[in-house]
């Protein structure tokens, strides 16, 4: 009996020194693919660079926290004091995250600074197959403002959230192509420049013909592929409410064989026309709103085709092709 409480303790040590051995090994190859991010070009895949990484969470879990985080894309550049993501070793396909605030973003081009602060953010996503099951992002408290002079509040929210679920019936295995529905809303949404007070705003989109495959998301000829596979984006519902306004839209857009839009989106609203009266000006706001009726409610139908946008049958603005 002695020697097989020995063998079975020997056992148990084996075990523990070889999945101690593997996690280190392990956490090593985290840290060089995200030390990697560091290198990309910031065109073609973001760059993102901490200035202090580590790497813990021994023995179940791989911890990633990466202090001071700067990411590059393009013109925007975004500064934030620290992201953390988790993936558990027995469910590798779930990741958690969460970030630290404010976040600072800055556009070379335009010459903007905006900074975003939030109470508590965090997110999750996760993935069957390299297919996404559901991603989600979440925060709370949330202060938009712009601070290239001063700290002017340009909105807020106490709850914002997104997320994104695979729409398993549309899935084609054979094709390899998928479908996702993305939720968005933001509670008790203020904004002064819109004179909105206790708006809620949601949002909800489906876009078809993806890969199913999310490493071939990088793929330069993603639209052209998307446009072959008849993708297309459904606009189920864009809804902002408050006291006094009302605002929905609806509509569908594809790209034709030349890269362009091709679709329509239609909207009614109550009570919008003269909130946005500052920011657009006649004829543009009947154009894009279109004509009150008696009630003083606004119906219209924004059509894309041939690399334009028209007003029922007005042209009112050129959309260039997107490939």
């Amino acid at each position: 009996m002695k020697k097989r409480i020995i063998i079975l303790g020997g056992v148990v040590v084996a075990v523990v020194v070889l999945w101690s051995a593997a996690w280190f090994v392990l956490a090593g190859m985290v840290r060089q693919n995200v030390e990697a991010l560091a290198l990309a070009d910031g065109v073609t895949a973001p760059n993102v660079s901490c200035q202090t990484l580590d790497v813990g969470g021994f023995p179940f879990r791989f911890d990633v926290d990466c202090g001071t985080a700067r990411i590059v894309s393009g013109d925007l550049v975004v500064d934030v004091p620290g992201i953390r993501a988790s993936v558990r070793v027995y469910a590798p396909t779930h990741m958690l995250a969460s970030a630290l605030g404010p976040a600072q973003l800055t556009d070379s081009f335009t010459g903007t600074r905006n900074g975003v602060a939030w109470s508590g953010l965090e997110a999750s996503m996760r993935l069957d197959n390299w297919r996404i099951a559901r991603g989600s992002i979440s925060a709370k408290d949330v202060v938009w403002s712009d601070t290239l002079f001063g700290d002017a509040v340009i909105a807020q929210s106490p709850l914002v959230e997104v997320h994104l679920f695979d729409i398993p019936e549309q899935h084609d295995s054979a094709r390899r192509l998928a479908a996702l529905a993305l939720y968005a809303r933001a509670q008790t949404l203020v904004w002064p420049g819109l004179t909105l007070t206790d708006t809620n705003a949601e949002i909800q989109l489906e876009l078809s013909g993806l890969p199913d495959d999310i490493r071939n998301w990088g793929d330069p000829l993603l639209l052209q592929s998307l446009q072959q596979a008849g993708g297309a984006l459904k606009i189920v519902a864009i809804r902002g409410t408050d006291a006094d306004s009302v605002l929905d839209a609806q509509g569908e857009l594809r790209l034709d064989p030349q890269g362009t839009l091709d679709g329509s989106i239609g909207i009614t609203s109550t009570g919008v026309a003269e909130r946005i009266g500052p920011l657009l000006e006649e004829p543009w706001r009947t154009l894009v709103l279109g004509t009150p009726t008696a009630e003083g409610a606004h119906a219209n139908q924004l059509n894309f085709r041939a690399g334009a946008i028209f007003s029922g049958l007005v042209p009112i603005a050129s959309v260039p092709p997107l490939f």
